[in-house]
């Protein structure tokens, strides 16, 4: 501004700049006003998606497998960019990495949360609804969300929650146990027959400290409870002790002939897994019933691998995607989702090349061509066909029998 402008403003009637100020002050709050009454319920899917276009999402994921940040840096984030002009940005974390994060932006007071979506289940959902953090419900709103079966209880509940439009199902799996059938031809179908195994072969087995066995613990826990409608419903802290006092029992009694005599676990299942490459272990876990399908088309696991479902069965859940309550990039969050719940993204993740995640959506909600791709996807070689044992799939428990084991393993074994 040169010194004669800024003379003529200084000398300006004093009501004038008042007025002036006043006109700047209410044309940003009208623009913040409008920011904010992009209301999402009411709006339609095509609007939506104009008001996503050319924004930035910050999706916090799980990025501990090498298969799955293939598949969502190498696929999804450019047929974002390329079919709706949404920049996608990935953040690593998991549960309470998620918790912690949304939980510290609520204390701090702040109205505009630095991360947009989440991919959670079980005690993170439960943890984040309890303090409002996820914006809901927003699932009604999804085109592709049709063709998913909100009445299935291992999709429409998660540990025993209703989703109710909070998170929308992503993906879902049953646990495998997976083993080298050359090394060991007939695997332990029972929790007695692992006893037998692991005395004769003192080393060769253990499990994950982490979510992955915990998971595999669950079944266990149903197991000594005496069945999976024992420990239905809301956590019940004598039914819990009940049948946690035979299962610490138990593996405290098998432990001397775990790897490394049970005085450590494996913190991760990658690591597990690379004991059982490395044929320091015969056994190795995994949350997702194609998972060994996966590693043996990688290359990383031997020919010769396969999975099972035990006797006493494992659980099968879904895992899922939220919406941050205090996100600004909502619409766009939602545009996002849309599409990695569409049958495009859903068949690509299916593919056991690519990750084998098991599909959401009901085959029979869609059209002949897609019902055909994903009938042909769901061939196996390594694994075992879902079909083969659904029959055999626990529901997941309420949120706090996982955190009770997560605890009381470390308190009963661990420091033991």
């Amino acid at each position: 501004m040169n010194s004669n402008c800024a003379f003529y403003f200084l000398s300006m009637n004093k009501n004038f700049r008042d007025f002036i100020f006043i006109l700047l002050i209410f044309s940003f709050s009208c623009k913040e006003k409008a920011k904010e009454q992009f209301n999402l319920t009411s709006q339609t899917w095509e609007q939506i998606e104009k008001e996503a276009s050319g924004k930035t999402v910050n999706w916090m994921m799980w990025t501990g497998d090498p298969s799955i940040n293939a598949y969502v840096n190498n696929f999804v984030v450019p047929k974002i960019k390329v079919k709706y002009n949404i920049n996608l940005e990935i953040s690593s974390g998991q549960g309470s990495v998620v918790v912690s994060n949304l939980l510290a932006e609520k204390d701090a007071g702040k109205e505009e949360s630095e991360l947009d979506m989440v991919w959670i289940n079980g005690e993170t959902f439960y943890q984040l609804r309890q303090v409002d953090a996820l914006f809901g419900p927003f699932t009604d709103k999804l085109p592709n969300s049709n063709a998913i079966d909100f009445s299935n209880r291992f999709i429409g509940f998660d540990f025993q929650q209703p989703v109710n439009g909070f998170e929308c199902p992503w993906g879902n799996v049953q646990m495998c146990l997976i083993y080298d059938a050359y090394r060991l031809p007939k695997p332990p179908q029972t929790l007695t027959e692992l006893s037998s195994f692991v005395k004769a072969n003192p080393g060769k087995f253990t499990f994950s400290n982490d979510f992955t066995g915990m998971t595999l613990l669950k079944a266990w826990l149903i197991e000594f409870a005496g069945g999976e409608k024992e420990l239905a419903g809301k956590f019940n802290d004598e039914k819990y002790k009940k049948s946690s006092t035979k299962l610490w029992k138990y593996i405290n009694a098998n432990k001397i002939n775990f790897w490394k005599q049970g005085k450590t676990f494996p913190n991760a299942v990658a690591p597990l897994h690379q004991l059982f490459v490395n044929k320091e272990v015969d056994i190795t876990i995994s949350n997702n019933d194609a998972e060994a399908e996966n590693k043996v088309l990688q290359g990383f696991f031997p020919k010769t691998t396969r999975s099972y479902v035990p006797e006493y069965g494992t659980i099968q859940n879904s895992h899922y995607l939220g919406l941050v309550k205090n996100s600004t990039n909502k619409a766009a969050a939602m545009v996002v989702i849309n599409f990695l719940v569409s049958p495009e993204a859903q068949l690509n993740k299916m593919n056991p090349a690519t990750w084998g995640d098991g599909t959401v959506l009901d085959k029979n909600k869609l059209d002949s061509e897609w019902k055909q791709k994903f009938e042909k996807a769901a061939e196996r070689k390594y694994s075992p066909k879902r079909k083969d044992i659904e029959s055999k799939a626990l529901a997941e428990l309420d949120p706090m029998y996982m955190v009770r084991l997560y605890d009381d393993f470390r308190k009963f074994v661990i420091e033991k």
